[in-house]
């Protein structure tokens, strides 16, 4: 699949574009990887006269051998078009109208082709900043092209003749490995600042190098990732760290000076701790996410921003500490200082952020040995002991606690006089304890600190 493959050239003048057809023979692309429902909407539009295109991440991911686990659809068919041949489809968004085609729990997302430029007609309103706030003018498919963010990302399948087409260099990119954004970089970032998450993200899921002059803007850019709503970028860092890339994903945000912005208490952390403890357990909390995702097995939202925030959690308590603050109360306010902080930034549910706190409160009990049954039986101890263990990963001198600990649930599971809940959507534990009836927490003040790695 080289540069000597058969295909057909044709040249659009006015936009500068190259239009390159593979044929089907000079890809891997094949149907039977292709979802039954994109195909049949595929087809249905094709049969009703409009071109039908599978577009995106799903053509950039079966071009590499990947699976793809949304397929999208590009059209010339406006959404009421659309909507008028699927009876079970609906129009959503107000920033993008899209189609929607349910079939179950499938949805195969049908877009209508976007004009990069506006003459007056149509409906898209820019933030004074560049932000691109609405973006509803209809165009062809070169207009589409030039206007999707990544060349990988900026690819056609046509239905018609089951070749990919590529105006923008995308195929040869895919082919070298590297993610590079169409047009200006520093205009694109400045229409959508997510985009820099996102050019982290797909290198770190594709195991791309991203392009020199896509690069080179986001340390300086970083900050206006503060525009955009705290909600959606909670969401991309679940697409960050949740989907079996993580370690590759916080390396690139670090490398890019975007988890200073992200994060910005716990990079500060990480900076000012000269050991290092800190970096090494979170790190090896990554690879151990990202083994989990391998493997099938959950991982919780609360676990990886435990994880995350950790290192800030550890500054601020040291910190309260210095002023003289008993350790129980340093540990509750600087939980609490660390949460409302990273709020500002990223919107992270309660039913999240109170989990993540328990986890970091529960590290001082592994240092006492009374009422361990009642402390066994705590709904977040297996979630708490995981992260003591991470934390002996970077810090030897817990190896005590950790064996002890492990001692005792064998022992308490022999004896049957204690059963503890570890419900895969509070915990990143192993494996799930048996359940007993729960009991309303009483919050008990502790000695000891956690304020170490």
């Amino acid at each position: 699949m080289g540069l000597t493959m058969r295909e057909q050239d044709t040249t659009d003048a006015a936009r500068g574009l190259q239009l390159r057809v593979i044929p089907r023979d000079a890809h891997p692309i094949s149907r039977k990887d292709i979802s039954p429902n994109a195909l049949r909407v595929l087809y249905r539009l094709r049969d009703a006269g409009f071109g039908a295109y599978l577009v995106g991440g799903a053509v950039r991911d079966l071009l590499v051998g990947g699976h793809p686990k949304d397929f999208d659809v590009a059209t010339n068919a406006t959404p009421e078009e659309v909507r008028a041949l699927f009876r079970n489809c609906r129009l959503i968004g107000r920033r993008f109208r899209l189609a929607h085609v349910v079939f179950g729990r499938e949805i195969i997302e049908v877009a209508t082709f976007r004009a990069n430029t506006d003459d007056g007609s149509g409906d898209r309103q820019l933030h004074e900043g560049g932000r691109l706030l609405r973006d509803n003018v209809y165009g062809t498919i070169e207009d589409d092209a030039v206007r999707r963010d990544f060349t990988a990302n900026a690819l056609y399948y046509a239905i018609e003749d089951f070749s990919v087409r590529d105006y923008v260099g995308g195929f040869e990119d895919v082919q070298n490995r590297v993610m590079k954004l169409i047009g200006d970089p520093e205009t694109r970032y400045r229409e959508d600042p997510v985009r820099m998450l996102r050019a982290v993200r797909l290198a770190a899921k594709l195991g791309f190098r991203i392009d020199g002059a896509t690069a080179s803007p986001l340390p300086v850019l970083a900050p206006l990732l503060r525009e955009a709503a705290p909600a959606r970028l909670f969401e991309e860092c679940l697409k960050l760290f949740l989907s079996g890339h993580a370690e590759r994903s916080f390396l690139g945000l670090e490398s890019h000076g975007l988890l200073d912005v992200l994060v910005p208490e716990s990079s500060q952390a990480l900076r000012s701790n000269r050991s290092g403890a800190l970096r090494r357990m979170l790190l090896e909390g990554l690879r151990n996410t990202d083994a989990r995702v391998a493997a099938g097995e959950p991982v919780s939202p609360a676990f990886l921003f435990a994880l995350l925030l950790w290192p800030a959690y550890c500054r601020a308590l040291m910190a309260l500490q210095a002023q003289g603050m008993h350790a129980a109360e340093a540990q509750r306010r600087a939980a609490d200082r660390v949460t409302l902080h990273q709020l500002q930034v990223i919107a992270l549910p309660r039913r999240f952020s109170l989990p993540m706190q328990e986890i970091w409160l529960l590290q001082s009990r592994f240092g006492q040995r009374k009422r361990m049954g009642r402390f066994l039986s705590h709904p977040r101890f297996r979630a708490a002991f995981d992260f003591l263990e991470l934390r002996q990963v970077a810090s030897p001198e817990h190896a005590d606690d950790v064996a002890f600990w492990r001692e005792a649930q064998g022992g308490a599971f022999a004896a049957g006089d204690h059963e503890a809940d570890s419900d895969a959507g509070d915990g990143d534990g192993d494996a799930a304890l048996p359940r007993r009836p729960r009991r309303r927490p009483r919050r008990r003040r502790s000695g000891g600190s956690a304020g170490t790695a």
